[in-house]
Protein backbone atom coordinates (compact mmCIF):
# COMPACT_ATOMS: atom_id res chain seq x y z
CA UNK A 1 0.00 0.00 0.00
CA UNK A 2 1.37 3.42 -0.96
CA UNK A 3 2.08 5.97 1.74
CA UNK A 4 0.30 9.30 2.28
CA UNK A 5 3.15 11.25 0.68
CA UNK A 6 3.25 9.20 -2.51
CA UNK A 7 1.98 10.61 -5.79
CA UNK A 8 1.60 14.22 -4.63
CA UNK A 9 2.64 17.26 -6.62
CA UNK A 10 4.82 19.89 -4.86
CA UNK A 11 1.89 22.08 -3.79
CA UNK A 12 -0.14 19.13 -2.54
CA UNK A 13 2.94 17.90 -0.67
CA UNK A 14 3.30 21.29 1.03
CA UNK A 15 -0.29 21.17 2.21
CA UNK A 16 -0.05 17.55 3.39
CA UNK A 17 3.18 18.02 5.34
CA UNK A 18 2.14 21.28 7.07
CA UNK A 19 0.57 19.65 10.09
CA UNK A 20 0.54 22.42 12.69
CA UNK A 21 -0.96 25.84 13.02
CA UNK A 22 -3.65 27.43 10.85
CA UNK A 23 -3.53 26.18 7.24
CA UNK A 24 -5.64 27.40 4.32
CA UNK A 25 -5.72 25.32 1.13
CA UNK A 26 -7.21 27.16 -1.85
CA UNK A 27 -8.08 24.26 -4.13
CA UNK A 28 -9.37 24.78 -7.66
CA UNK A 29 -11.74 22.41 -9.45
CA UNK A 30 -10.15 18.99 -9.89
CA UNK A 31 -7.01 19.96 -7.97
CA UNK A 32 -7.24 17.00 -5.56
CA UNK A 33 -8.62 18.62 -2.42
CA UNK A 34 -10.11 15.44 -0.95
CA UNK A 35 -6.83 13.67 -1.61
CA UNK A 36 -4.98 16.44 0.22
CA UNK A 37 -7.38 16.35 3.18
CA UNK A 38 -7.21 12.58 3.67
CA UNK A 39 -3.48 12.27 2.99
CA UNK A 40 -2.77 15.12 5.41
CA UNK A 41 -4.72 13.38 8.17
CA UNK A 42 -3.04 10.04 7.38
CA UNK A 43 0.41 11.64 7.39
CA UNK A 44 -0.30 13.32 10.72
CA UNK A 45 -1.31 9.98 12.23
CA UNK A 46 1.64 8.12 10.66
CA UNK A 47 4.10 10.60 12.13
CA UNK A 48 2.49 10.63 15.56
CA UNK A 49 1.50 14.29 15.27
CA UNK A 50 -2.19 13.31 15.47
CA UNK A 51 -4.08 10.71 17.41
CA UNK A 52 -6.99 9.38 15.28
CA UNK A 53 -9.59 9.89 18.00
CA UNK A 54 -8.61 13.54 18.39
CA UNK A 55 -9.11 14.47 14.74
CA UNK A 56 -12.38 15.90 13.42
CA UNK A 57 -12.89 16.35 9.68
CA UNK A 58 -16.03 18.33 8.89
CA UNK A 59 -17.86 18.65 5.59
CA UNK A 60 -21.33 19.58 4.38
CA UNK A 61 -23.00 16.39 3.14
CA UNK A 62 -23.27 12.87 4.50
CA UNK A 63 -22.10 11.58 1.13
CA UNK A 64 -18.91 13.66 1.25
CA UNK A 65 -18.27 12.53 4.82
CA UNK A 66 -18.74 8.91 3.76
CA UNK A 67 -16.30 9.34 0.88
CA UNK A 68 -13.77 10.85 3.26
CA UNK A 69 -14.08 7.91 5.65
CA UNK A 70 -13.72 5.51 2.73
CA UNK A 71 -10.54 7.17 1.50
CA UNK A 72 -9.09 7.15 5.00
CA UNK A 73 -9.82 3.42 5.26
CA UNK A 74 -7.90 2.84 2.02
CA UNK A 75 -4.97 4.68 3.61
CA UNK A 76 -5.20 2.38 6.64
CA UNK A 77 -6.63 5.05 8.92
CA UNK A 78 -9.56 4.39 11.24
CA UNK A 79 -11.04 6.13 14.25
CA UNK A 80 -11.18 9.61 12.70
CA UNK A 81 -14.44 11.51 13.14
CA UNK A 82 -15.47 12.54 9.61
CA UNK A 83 -18.92 14.10 9.85
CA UNK A 84 -21.13 16.92 8.73
CA UNK A 85 -21.49 19.97 10.97
CA UNK A 86 -24.99 18.84 11.89
CA UNK A 87 -24.03 15.24 12.65
CA UNK A 88 -21.15 16.34 14.89
CA UNK A 89 -23.32 18.87 16.72
CA UNK A 90 -26.18 16.39 17.19
CA UNK A 91 -23.82 13.76 18.61
CA UNK A 92 -22.52 16.29 21.15
CA UNK A 93 -26.03 17.41 22.08
CA UNK A 94 -27.21 13.84 22.64
CA UNK A 95 -24.13 13.02 24.71
CA UNK A 96 -24.08 16.09 26.97
CA UNK A 97 -27.77 17.04 27.20
CA UNK A 98 -28.65 14.55 29.99
CA UNK A 99 -25.80 15.94 32.10
CA UNK A 100 -26.61 19.57 31.40
CA UNK A 101 -30.43 19.46 31.39
CA UNK A 102 -31.15 16.27 33.31
CA UNK A 103 -33.22 14.85 30.48
CA UNK A 104 -32.86 13.37 27.01
CA UNK A 105 -32.27 15.74 24.11
CA UNK A 106 -35.36 17.00 22.24
CA UNK A 107 -36.51 15.19 19.12
CA UNK A 108 -35.64 16.51 15.69
CA UNK A 109 -38.37 17.97 13.47
CA UNK A 110 -38.80 15.55 10.59
CA UNK A 111 -40.77 17.89 8.31
CA UNK A 112 -40.38 21.64 8.78
CA UNK A 113 -42.98 22.54 6.14
CA UNK A 114 -45.63 20.37 7.80
CA UNK A 115 -44.90 21.91 11.20
CA UNK A 116 -45.10 25.38 9.66
CA UNK A 117 -48.49 24.48 8.19
CA UNK A 118 -49.75 23.53 11.66
CA UNK A 119 -48.36 26.79 13.07
CA UNK A 120 -50.07 28.73 10.26
CA UNK A 121 -53.40 27.04 11.01
CA UNK A 122 -53.01 28.06 14.63
CA UNK A 123 -52.90 31.77 13.74
CA UNK A 124 -55.55 31.66 11.04
CA UNK A 125 -53.27 31.61 8.00
CA UNK A 126 -54.05 29.45 4.99
CA UNK A 127 -50.88 29.07 2.94
CA UNK A 128 -50.05 26.95 -0.08
CA UNK A 129 -47.06 24.61 -0.08
CA UNK A 130 -44.73 26.86 -2.15
CA UNK A 131 -45.28 29.74 0.29
CA UNK A 132 -44.63 27.44 3.25
CA UNK A 133 -41.41 26.24 1.62
CA UNK A 134 -40.27 29.82 1.07
CA UNK A 135 -41.12 30.66 4.67
CA UNK A 136 -39.10 27.64 5.83
CA UNK A 137 -36.13 28.86 3.77
CA UNK A 138 -36.42 32.29 5.41
CA UNK A 139 -36.36 30.69 8.87
CA UNK A 140 -33.29 28.70 7.92
CA UNK A 141 -31.51 31.80 6.60
CA UNK A 142 -32.40 33.78 9.74
CA UNK A 143 -30.94 31.12 12.00
CA UNK A 144 -27.73 30.34 10.10
CA UNK A 145 -26.99 34.07 9.89
CA UNK A 146 -27.63 34.29 13.67
CA UNK A 147 -30.43 36.86 13.54
CA UNK A 148 -33.31 37.30 15.94
CA UNK A 149 -36.80 37.48 14.46
CA UNK A 150 -36.92 41.25 15.03
CA UNK A 151 -33.55 41.82 13.35
CA UNK A 152 -34.59 39.54 10.50
CA UNK A 153 -37.71 41.66 9.95
CA UNK A 154 -35.61 44.81 9.85
CA UNK A 155 -33.04 43.35 7.45
CA UNK A 156 -35.45 41.57 5.07
CA UNK A 157 -38.73 43.49 5.18
CA UNK A 158 -40.10 42.24 1.85
CA UNK A 159 -41.92 39.20 3.21
CA UNK A 160 -42.57 36.08 1.12
CA UNK A 161 -44.78 36.33 -1.96
CA UNK A 162 -48.14 37.69 -0.85
CA UNK A 163 -47.27 37.05 2.81
CA UNK A 164 -46.24 40.42 4.24
CA UNK A 165 -43.48 40.77 6.79
CA UNK A 166 -45.86 41.32 9.73
CA UNK A 167 -47.67 38.03 9.15
CA UNK A 168 -44.40 36.27 8.33
CA UNK A 169 -43.08 37.41 11.72
CA UNK A 170 -46.28 36.13 13.37
CA UNK A 171 -45.80 32.81 11.60
CA UNK A 172 -42.19 32.51 12.77
CA UNK A 173 -43.18 33.22 16.38
CA UNK A 174 -46.00 30.65 16.13
CA UNK A 175 -43.60 28.10 14.62
CA UNK A 176 -41.06 28.55 17.44
CA UNK A 177 -43.82 28.32 20.09
CA UNK A 178 -45.29 25.14 18.60
CA UNK A 179 -41.84 23.61 18.32
CA UNK A 180 -41.14 24.36 21.98
CA UNK A 181 -44.50 22.92 23.04
CA UNK A 182 -43.69 19.70 21.20
CA UNK A 183 -40.16 19.71 22.61
CA UNK A 184 -38.53 19.57 19.22
CA UNK A 185 -35.51 21.10 17.49
CA UNK A 186 -35.19 21.80 13.79
CA UNK A 187 -32.04 21.29 11.75
CA UNK A 188 -30.67 24.76 12.44
CA UNK A 189 -31.58 24.59 16.15
CA UNK A 190 -29.15 21.68 16.46
CA UNK A 191 -26.25 24.00 15.61
CA UNK A 192 -27.64 26.85 17.72
CA UNK A 193 -28.22 24.60 20.72
CA UNK A 194 -24.78 23.04 20.48
CA UNK A 195 -23.14 26.46 20.23
CA UNK A 196 -25.22 27.73 23.14
CA UNK A 197 -24.27 24.71 25.25
CA UNK A 198 -20.56 25.23 24.57
CA UNK A 199 -20.84 28.94 25.42
CA UNK A 200 -22.83 28.41 28.63
CA UNK A 201 -21.22 25.24 29.99
CA UNK A 202 -17.43 25.51 30.51
CA UNK A 203 -17.24 21.81 31.48
CA UNK A 204 -18.79 20.75 28.19
CA UNK A 205 -16.55 23.06 26.17
CA UNK A 206 -13.47 21.73 27.98
CA UNK A 207 -14.49 18.12 27.35
CA UNK A 208 -15.07 18.72 23.63
CA UNK A 209 -11.78 20.57 23.23
CA UNK A 210 -9.95 17.82 25.06
CA UNK A 211 -11.50 15.22 22.75
CA UNK A 212 -10.87 17.02 19.46
CA UNK A 213 -7.62 18.87 18.95
CA UNK A 214 -7.11 18.87 15.17
CA UNK A 215 -9.80 20.20 12.84
CA UNK A 216 -10.16 20.06 9.07
CA UNK A 217 -13.06 21.75 7.26
CA UNK A 218 -13.85 20.88 3.66
CA UNK A 219 -15.78 23.23 1.31
CA UNK A 220 -15.02 26.11 3.66
CA UNK A 221 -16.37 28.62 1.14
CA UNK A 222 -19.86 27.34 2.00
CA UNK A 223 -19.63 27.88 5.75
CA UNK A 224 -22.33 30.05 7.35
CA UNK A 225 -21.87 32.48 10.26
CA UNK A 226 -23.48 29.93 12.59
CA UNK A 227 -21.26 27.07 11.42
CA UNK A 228 -18.17 29.24 11.71
CA UNK A 229 -19.17 30.26 15.23
CA UNK A 230 -19.58 26.61 16.20
CA UNK A 231 -16.17 25.86 14.72
CA UNK A 232 -14.63 28.64 16.79
CA UNK A 233 -16.24 27.20 19.93
CA UNK A 234 -14.88 23.74 19.14
CA UNK A 235 -11.41 25.18 18.70
CA UNK A 236 -11.32 27.43 21.74
CA UNK A 237 -7.76 28.80 21.94
CA UNK A 238 -6.32 26.01 19.79
CA UNK A 239 -4.95 26.81 16.34
CA UNK A 240 -4.72 23.39 14.69
CA UNK A 241 -7.20 24.20 11.96
CA UNK A 242 -6.98 23.39 8.25
CA UNK A 243 -9.62 24.83 5.93
CA UNK A 244 -10.00 23.83 2.28
CA UNK A 245 -12.13 25.53 -0.34
CA UNK A 246 -12.54 27.51 -3.54
CA UNK A 247 -14.18 30.95 -3.49
CA UNK A 248 -15.16 30.49 -7.15
CA UNK A 249 -17.45 27.63 -6.15
CA UNK A 250 -19.50 29.53 -3.57
CA UNK A 251 -23.04 28.76 -4.74
CA UNK A 252 -25.03 28.79 -1.49
CA UNK A 253 -24.89 32.47 -0.51
CA UNK A 254 -28.69 32.54 -0.78
CA UNK A 255 -28.76 30.01 2.08
CA UNK A 256 -26.36 31.96 4.31
CA UNK A 257 -22.94 30.75 3.08
CA UNK A 258 -20.24 33.42 3.28
CA UNK A 259 -17.04 32.95 1.26
CA UNK A 260 -15.44 35.85 3.17
CA UNK A 261 -14.44 33.38 5.89
CA UNK A 262 -12.27 31.62 3.30
CA UNK A 263 -11.04 34.72 1.48
CA UNK A 264 -10.13 36.50 4.73
CA UNK A 265 -8.57 33.51 6.49
CA UNK A 266 -5.09 34.98 6.10
CA UNK A 267 -6.27 38.21 7.71
CA UNK A 268 -7.80 36.47 10.70
CA UNK A 269 -4.72 34.26 11.03
CA UNK A 270 -1.75 36.37 9.86
CA UNK A 271 0.68 33.49 10.46
CA UNK A 272 -1.39 30.98 8.47
CA UNK A 273 0.19 28.83 5.80
CA UNK A 274 -1.73 29.43 2.58
CA UNK A 275 -1.31 26.84 -0.19
CA UNK A 276 -2.78 27.28 -3.67
CA UNK A 277 -3.68 24.20 -5.70
CA UNK A 278 -4.19 25.47 -9.24
CA UNK A 279 -3.30 22.35 -11.22
CA UNK A 280 -6.43 20.54 -12.34
CA UNK A 281 -6.18 16.78 -12.73
CA UNK A 282 -9.77 16.61 -14.01
CA UNK A 283 -10.23 19.10 -16.82
CA UNK A 284 -8.37 19.40 -20.09
CA UNK A 285 -6.96 22.84 -20.90
CA UNK A 286 -9.62 23.94 -23.43
CA UNK A 287 -12.27 23.46 -20.72
CA UNK A 288 -10.16 25.36 -18.20
CA UNK A 289 -9.66 28.20 -20.66
CA UNK A 290 -13.43 28.71 -20.72
CA UNK A 291 -13.59 28.56 -16.90
CA UNK A 292 -10.66 30.96 -16.49
CA UNK A 293 -12.22 33.41 -18.95
CA UNK A 294 -15.49 33.42 -17.02
CA UNK A 295 -13.85 34.05 -13.63
CA UNK A 296 -11.14 36.46 -14.77
CA UNK A 297 -10.77 39.25 -12.22
CA UNK A 298 -13.22 37.80 -9.68
CA UNK A 299 -12.16 37.96 -5.99
CA UNK A 300 -10.27 34.86 -4.88
CA UNK A 301 -10.40 33.18 -8.31
CA UNK A 302 -7.57 30.78 -9.15
CA UNK A 303 -6.17 30.61 -12.68
CA UNK A 304 -6.26 26.88 -13.41
CA UNK A 305 -3.89 24.92 -15.60
CA UNK A 306 -4.35 21.32 -16.71
CA UNK A 307 -1.83 18.81 -15.40
CA UNK A 308 -1.12 17.68 -18.97
CA UNK A 309 -1.75 20.96 -20.77
CA UNK A 310 -0.80 20.76 -24.47
CA UNK A 311 1.68 23.22 -25.89
CA UNK A 312 -1.08 24.53 -28.14
CA UNK A 313 -4.71 23.61 -28.79
CA UNK A 314 -6.42 23.77 -32.17
CA UNK A 315 -9.79 25.36 -32.82
CA UNK A 316 -11.26 21.85 -33.12
CA UNK A 317 -10.30 21.18 -29.47
CA UNK A 318 -12.30 24.11 -28.13
CA UNK A 319 -15.60 23.63 -26.29
CA UNK A 320 -18.57 24.31 -28.56
CA UNK A 321 -21.37 26.86 -28.47
CA UNK A 322 -24.62 26.28 -30.35
CA UNK A 323 -27.67 28.54 -30.69
CA UNK A 324 -31.01 26.81 -31.38
CA UNK A 325 -34.36 28.12 -32.56
CA UNK A 326 -36.25 27.15 -29.40
CA UNK A 327 -36.12 24.92 -26.32
CA UNK A 328 -37.45 21.85 -28.14
CA UNK A 329 -34.80 22.20 -30.83
CA UNK A 330 -32.12 22.63 -28.19
CA UNK A 331 -33.22 19.47 -26.33
CA UNK A 332 -33.39 17.47 -29.58
CA UNK A 333 -30.02 18.76 -30.74
CA UNK A 334 -28.29 17.94 -27.47
CA UNK A 335 -29.91 14.48 -27.40
CA UNK A 336 -28.77 13.84 -30.98
CA UNK A 337 -25.22 14.84 -30.08
CA UNK A 338 -25.26 12.53 -27.06
CA UNK A 339 -26.60 9.68 -29.19
CA UNK A 340 -23.65 10.17 -31.54
CA UNK A 341 -21.26 10.10 -28.59
CA UNK A 342 -22.74 6.83 -27.33
CA UNK A 343 -22.63 5.29 -30.81
CA UNK A 344 -18.97 6.30 -30.89
CA UNK A 345 -18.25 4.24 -27.80
CA UNK A 346 -18.75 6.70 -24.94
CA UNK A 347 -20.23 5.16 -21.79
CA UNK A 348 -23.52 6.96 -20.98
CA UNK A 349 -22.37 7.20 -17.36
CA UNK A 350 -19.66 9.60 -18.52
CA UNK A 351 -22.16 12.08 -20.00
CA UNK A 352 -24.13 14.76 -18.16
CA UNK A 353 -26.58 17.46 -19.18
CA UNK A 354 -26.59 20.37 -16.72
CA UNK A 355 -29.09 23.20 -16.38
CA UNK A 356 -30.10 25.97 -13.99
CA UNK A 357 -33.68 24.97 -13.08
CA UNK A 358 -35.50 21.66 -12.61
CA UNK A 359 -38.17 22.69 -15.13
CA UNK A 360 -35.62 22.41 -17.93
CA UNK A 361 -35.30 18.63 -17.44
CA UNK A 362 -38.69 17.62 -18.92
CA UNK A 363 -37.89 18.47 -22.55
CA UNK A 364 -34.45 16.89 -22.21
CA UNK A 365 -35.85 13.63 -20.82
CA UNK A 366 -38.34 13.46 -23.68
CA UNK A 367 -35.65 14.11 -26.30
CA UNK A 368 -33.29 11.52 -24.83
CA UNK A 369 -36.06 8.92 -24.70
CA UNK A 370 -36.76 9.60 -28.38
CA UNK A 371 -33.12 8.67 -29.04
CA UNK A 372 -33.57 5.50 -26.91
CA UNK A 373 -31.14 6.89 -24.32
CA UNK A 374 -31.97 6.14 -20.66
CA UNK A 375 -31.41 9.05 -18.28
CA UNK A 376 -31.28 9.60 -14.54
CA UNK A 377 -32.24 12.91 -12.92
CA UNK A 378 -29.84 13.65 -10.10
CA UNK A 379 -31.45 14.73 -6.87
CA UNK A 380 -34.37 12.31 -7.11
CA UNK A 381 -34.58 9.18 -5.01
CA UNK A 382 -31.31 7.87 -3.64
CA UNK A 383 -30.20 4.65 -5.28
CA UNK A 384 -30.42 2.53 -2.13
CA UNK A 385 -33.86 3.98 -1.31
CA UNK A 386 -35.36 2.72 -4.58
CA UNK A 387 -37.88 -0.08 -3.87
CA UNK A 388 -36.27 -2.31 -6.51
CA UNK A 389 -32.84 -1.90 -4.90
CA UNK A 390 -34.10 -2.46 -1.36
CA UNK A 391 -35.89 -5.61 -2.54
CA UNK A 392 -32.75 -6.83 -4.32
CA UNK A 393 -30.45 -6.20 -1.35
CA UNK A 394 -32.80 -8.10 0.95
CA UNK A 395 -33.03 -10.98 -1.52
CA UNK A 396 -29.24 -11.10 -1.93
CA UNK A 397 -28.80 -11.00 1.83
CA UNK A 398 -31.17 -13.92 2.19
CA UNK A 399 -29.39 -15.90 -0.53
CA UNK A 400 -26.05 -15.32 1.21
CA UNK A 401 -27.20 -17.53 4.09
CA UNK A 402 -27.03 -20.59 1.83
CA UNK A 403 -24.90 -19.68 -1.21
CA UNK A 404 -24.87 -22.03 -4.19
CA UNK A 405 -21.12 -21.83 -4.68
CA UNK A 406 -21.45 -21.04 -8.38
CA UNK A 407 -19.40 -17.86 -8.07
CA UNK A 408 -20.44 -14.36 -7.04
CA UNK A 409 -21.53 -13.05 -10.46
CA UNK A 410 -23.70 -16.10 -11.23
CA UNK A 411 -25.27 -16.03 -7.77
CA UNK A 412 -26.09 -12.34 -8.00
CA UNK A 413 -27.40 -12.71 -11.57
CA UNK A 414 -29.69 -15.58 -10.54
CA UNK A 415 -31.20 -13.56 -7.70
CA UNK A 416 -31.69 -10.47 -9.86
CA UNK A 417 -33.27 -12.51 -12.67
CA UNK A 418 -35.79 -13.86 -10.19
CA UNK A 419 -36.71 -10.23 -9.48
CA UNK A 420 -37.13 -9.22 -13.13
CA UNK A 421 -33.69 -8.53 -14.60
CA UNK A 422 -33.51 -9.45 -18.28
CA UNK A 423 -30.57 -9.67 -20.64
CA UNK A 424 -31.98 -6.99 -22.93
CA UNK A 425 -33.14 -3.62 -21.59
CA UNK A 426 -36.74 -2.42 -21.99
CA UNK A 427 -37.39 0.77 -24.00
CA UNK A 428 -35.86 3.98 -22.61
CA UNK A 429 -38.02 6.22 -20.49
CA UNK A 430 -40.34 5.27 -17.64
CA UNK A 431 -40.18 3.35 -14.38
CA UNK A 432 -39.64 -0.08 -15.97
CA UNK A 433 -36.37 1.00 -17.55
CA UNK A 434 -35.33 2.76 -14.32
CA UNK A 435 -35.83 -0.48 -12.38
CA UNK A 436 -33.86 -2.46 -14.98
CA UNK A 437 -30.97 0.00 -14.82
CA UNK A 438 -30.91 -0.22 -11.00
CA UNK A 439 -30.74 -4.03 -11.01
CA UNK A 440 -28.14 -3.95 -13.77
CA UNK A 441 -26.02 -1.57 -11.66
CA UNK A 442 -26.05 -4.11 -8.81
CA UNK A 443 -24.94 -6.87 -11.17
CA UNK A 444 -22.17 -4.60 -12.49
CA UNK A 445 -20.89 -4.16 -8.93
CA UNK A 446 -20.65 -7.94 -8.61
CA UNK A 447 -18.80 -8.13 -11.94
CA UNK A 448 -16.32 -5.53 -10.71
CA UNK A 449 -15.74 -7.17 -7.30
CA UNK A 450 -12.51 -9.13 -6.57
CA UNK A 451 -12.71 -12.72 -7.79
CA UNK A 452 -12.71 -14.31 -4.33
CA UNK A 453 -15.53 -12.15 -2.95
CA UNK A 454 -18.26 -14.18 -1.27
CA UNK A 455 -21.94 -13.33 -1.57
CA UNK A 456 -21.98 -12.48 2.14
CA UNK A 457 -19.05 -10.09 1.75
CA UNK A 458 -20.73 -8.56 -1.30
CA UNK A 459 -23.95 -7.85 0.59
CA UNK A 460 -21.92 -6.46 3.50
CA UNK A 461 -20.35 -4.05 1.02
CA UNK A 462 -23.77 -3.09 -0.34
CA UNK A 463 -24.99 -2.24 3.15
CA UNK A 464 -21.85 -0.19 3.85
CA UNK A 465 -22.38 1.64 0.56
CA UNK A 466 -25.97 2.40 1.52
CA UNK A 467 -24.86 3.81 4.87
CA UNK A 468 -22.19 6.05 3.29
CA UNK A 469 -24.41 6.97 0.30
CA UNK A 470 -21.74 5.49 -1.99
CA UNK A 471 -24.03 4.83 -4.92
CA UNK A 472 -23.03 2.87 -8.01
CA UNK A 473 -23.29 4.60 -11.34
CA UNK A 474 -26.20 3.41 -13.46
CA UNK A 475 -25.49 3.10 -17.19
CA UNK A 476 -27.53 6.19 -17.98
CA UNK A 477 -27.01 9.78 -19.04
CA UNK A 478 -27.16 12.09 -16.01
CA UNK A 479 -29.42 15.14 -15.89
CA UNK A 480 -28.76 17.58 -13.05
CA UNK A 481 -29.19 21.14 -11.92
CA UNK A 482 -25.98 23.07 -11.45
CA UNK A 483 -26.45 22.97 -7.68
CA UNK A 484 -26.88 19.19 -7.69
CA UNK A 485 -23.80 18.74 -9.90
CA UNK A 486 -21.47 20.38 -7.37
CA UNK A 487 -18.67 18.00 -6.36
CA UNK A 488 -19.23 15.62 -9.29
CA UNK A 489 -17.51 15.16 -12.64
CA UNK A 490 -18.12 13.60 -16.04
CA UNK A 491 -15.99 13.11 -19.12
CA UNK A 492 -18.50 14.94 -21.32
CA UNK A 493 -20.77 17.77 -20.18
CA UNK A 494 -23.55 19.58 -22.06
CA UNK A 495 -24.49 22.85 -20.35
CA UNK A 496 -27.83 24.05 -21.73
CA UNK A 497 -29.85 27.22 -21.31
CA UNK A 498 -26.99 29.73 -21.59
CA UNK A 499 -29.37 32.66 -22.08
CA UNK A 500 -30.47 35.69 -20.11
CA UNK A 501 -33.30 34.70 -17.77
CA UNK A 502 -32.04 31.14 -17.37
CA UNK A 503 -28.34 31.68 -16.58
CA UNK A 504 -28.27 34.14 -14.95
CA UNK A 505 -31.74 33.33 -13.66
CA UNK A 506 -34.39 36.01 -14.17
CA UNK A 507 -34.68 36.98 -10.50
CA UNK A 508 -30.93 37.58 -10.08
CA UNK A 509 -31.06 41.37 -10.04
CA UNK A 510 -28.31 42.53 -7.68
CA UNK A 511 -24.58 42.42 -8.35
CA UNK A 512 -24.14 39.76 -5.67
CA UNK A 513 -26.91 37.58 -7.11
CA UNK A 514 -25.49 37.77 -10.64
CA UNK A 515 -22.05 36.97 -9.26
CA UNK A 516 -23.47 33.84 -7.67
CA UNK A 517 -25.00 32.86 -11.02
CA UNK A 518 -21.57 33.31 -12.59
CA UNK A 519 -20.08 30.94 -10.03
CA UNK A 520 -22.86 28.45 -10.81
CA UNK A 521 -21.89 28.56 -14.47
CA UNK A 522 -18.25 28.05 -13.44
CA UNK A 523 -19.21 24.99 -11.40
CA UNK A 524 -21.05 23.56 -14.41
CA UNK A 525 -18.15 24.20 -16.77
CA UNK A 526 -15.59 22.59 -14.46
CA UNK A 527 -17.61 19.37 -14.13
CA UNK A 528 -16.33 18.49 -17.64
CA UNK A 529 -13.12 16.50 -17.91
CA UNK A 530 -12.69 16.10 -21.68
CA UNK A 531 -15.41 17.81 -23.67
CA UNK A 532 -17.82 20.66 -23.00
CA UNK A 533 -20.69 21.96 -25.10
CA UNK A 534 -22.66 25.11 -24.30
CA UNK A 535 -26.01 25.90 -25.88
CA UNK A 536 -28.93 28.30 -25.73
CA UNK A 537 -32.21 28.81 -27.53
CA UNK A 538 -33.49 31.98 -29.13
CA UNK A 539 -37.10 31.49 -28.03
CA UNK A 540 -38.69 29.99 -24.93
CA UNK A 541 -42.29 29.36 -23.96
CA UNK A 542 -44.66 31.51 -25.92
CA UNK A 543 -41.97 32.19 -28.55
CA UNK A 544 -40.54 34.91 -26.30
CA UNK A 545 -37.24 36.07 -27.75
CA UNK A 546 -34.14 35.47 -25.66
CA UNK A 547 -30.66 36.94 -25.66
CA UNK A 548 -27.44 34.96 -25.10
CA UNK A 549 -26.13 34.95 -21.54
CA UNK A 550 -23.82 37.80 -20.60
CA UNK A 551 -21.46 35.09 -19.34
CA UNK A 552 -20.76 34.07 -22.95
CA UNK A 553 -19.44 37.56 -23.59
CA UNK A 554 -17.23 37.32 -20.51
CA UNK A 555 -15.87 33.96 -21.65
CA UNK A 556 -15.11 35.40 -25.08
CA UNK A 557 -15.10 33.94 -28.58
CA UNK A 558 -11.43 32.98 -28.52
CA UNK A 559 -12.07 29.98 -26.23
CA UNK A 560 -15.24 28.63 -27.89
CA UNK A 561 -16.00 27.07 -31.27
CA UNK A 562 -19.34 28.04 -32.81
CA UNK A 563 -21.37 25.11 -34.19
CA UNK A 564 -24.12 25.34 -36.78
CA UNK A 565 -27.35 24.17 -35.13
CA UNK A 566 -28.69 22.92 -38.46
CA UNK A 567 -26.05 20.17 -38.32
CA UNK A 568 -27.90 18.58 -35.38
CA UNK A 569 -31.28 16.88 -35.46
CA UNK A 570 -34.13 19.16 -34.46
CA UNK A 571 -32.11 22.30 -35.16
CA UNK A 572 -32.66 22.62 -38.90
CA UNK A 573 -34.77 25.73 -38.43
CA UNK A 574 -32.26 27.42 -36.20
CA UNK A 575 -30.06 30.16 -37.64
CA UNK A 576 -26.36 29.50 -38.01
CA UNK A 577 -24.50 29.93 -34.74
CA UNK A 578 -21.36 31.35 -36.31
CA UNK A 579 -22.09 34.77 -34.80
CA UNK A 580 -23.58 33.55 -31.52
CA UNK A 581 -20.46 34.11 -29.42
CA UNK A 582 -20.55 37.75 -28.31
CA UNK A 583 -17.24 39.53 -28.58
CA UNK A 584 -15.49 40.58 -25.39
CA UNK A 585 -15.99 44.30 -24.85
CA UNK A 586 -12.94 46.23 -23.73
CA UNK A 587 -11.00 43.08 -22.91
CA UNK A 588 -7.67 44.91 -23.24
CA UNK A 589 -8.60 47.13 -20.31
CA UNK A 590 -9.89 44.51 -17.89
Amino acid sequence: MSGPLDGLDPHQLEAVTTLRGPVCVLAGAGAGKTRVITHRIAHGIDTGAYSPGRVMAVTFTAKAAGEMRGRLRVLGVGGVSARTFHAAALAQLNFFWPTVAGDTAPAIVDNKVRLLAHAADGIGLSLDTPTLRDAAAEIEWRKVTMRSIDRYAADRPAGVGRLGIERLVDLQHAYEKLKDERRQLDFEDVLLACAGMLEAEPRVAAAVREQYRHFTVDEYQDVSPLQNRLLELWLGTRRDLCVVGDASQTIYSFAGADAAYLRDFGTRYPDATVVRLATSYRCEQPVLSVANGLMRGRPGALHLEAADAPVSASVADRPTLTAYADDAAEAAGVASTIAAQVRGGVDPREIAVLYRAHAQSAALLQALAAEQLPATVLGGRRFFDMPEVRQAVLALRGASVAPTGHGLVDEVRDVLRSLGLTDDPPPAGGAVRDAWEARRALLRLAEEAPAATSLRAFTDDLMARAKDQHEPGMRTVTLATLHAAKGLEWQHVHLVGMSEGLLPISYASTFEQVDEERRLAYVGITRAARSLSLSWSRAGDGARERRPSRFLQEIGSHTLRAVDASATRGGASAPRASSSVPRRVGSAHR
